[in-house]
C-alpha cells in the first residue's frame, strides 16, 4: 500500500471528519479509499461506452421554466429504448423532482443524463451508473413452460 499525502482546508477537512464518523470508519484513510472508489467507479463507463449498465438519473426542475416538461418529455419518447421507467415527485410551487431509471450501453446513458442535466431550467441533475451485465436464459419457473428472459446482473466483475 502507498501512503500519500493531500491537502485540504479546514472546512473540508471537517466535512471528511463527519463523513466518516457517521459512517463508522475506523480512520479518514478508510474513508477517502471508499471516496476515492465511488469516484472512479462513476468515471468508468466512459472508458468503455459499449458496456452495458443501468443507472438512476435524479434531477430537480423548475416546472414553471419555458416549454421544460415538453422539451423533457421529447427527450425521454425520442430516447425510450434507454428509458425504463421515470417517477416524478411535485416539490413546491415551482419545483419537481424525477428519478429515471435507465439501461443502455453506457456511453449512450451517460450523454442523455447529461443532456437532460443541462436542459435550462434543470436546477440540478446527477448519474449513478452500475455496471451489468444482460444474459438471455431459458428456464422454467416452478412448474410452468420453459421460456426465455433476460437477466441483468450487477456487480464489480461484471
Amino acid at each position: 500500500m502507498q501512503r500519500v499525502t493531500i491537502s485540504l482546508d479546514d472546512e473540508l477537512l471537517g466535512e471528511l471528519d463527519r463523513f466518516a464518523a457517521a459512517r463508522g470508519y475506523a480512520g479518514r484513510s478508510e474513508a477517502v479509499r471508499d471516496l476515492v472508489r465511488s469516484g472512479l467507479q462513476q468515471l468508468e463507463p466512459d472508458a468503455d461506452g459499449d458496456r452495458e449498465c443501468v443507472a438512476a438519473l435524479v434531477y430537480a426542475f423548475d416546472h414553471q421554466a419555458r416549454e421544460l416538461a415538453a422539451r423533457l418529455t421529447s427527450r425521454f419518447h425520442q430516447h425510450h429504448d434507454l428509458t425504463l421507467a421515470t417517477l416524478h415527485a411535485h416539490l413546491g410551487h415551482d419545483s419537481c423532482l424525477e428519478v429515471a431509471l435507465l439501461r443502455g450501453p453506457a456511453g449512450a446513458v451517460r450523454e442523455f443524463g447529461e443532456h437532460v442535466s443541462a436542459e435550462r431550467g434543470v436546477l440540478y441533475g446527477r448519474l449513478v451508473t452500475l455496471p451489468v451485465q444482460v444474459t438471455t436464459e431459458r428456464h422454467t419457473h416452478g412448474a410452468g413452460r420453459a421460456h426465455s428472459h433476460e437477466h441483468t446482473k450487477i456487480g464489480k466483475g461484471v
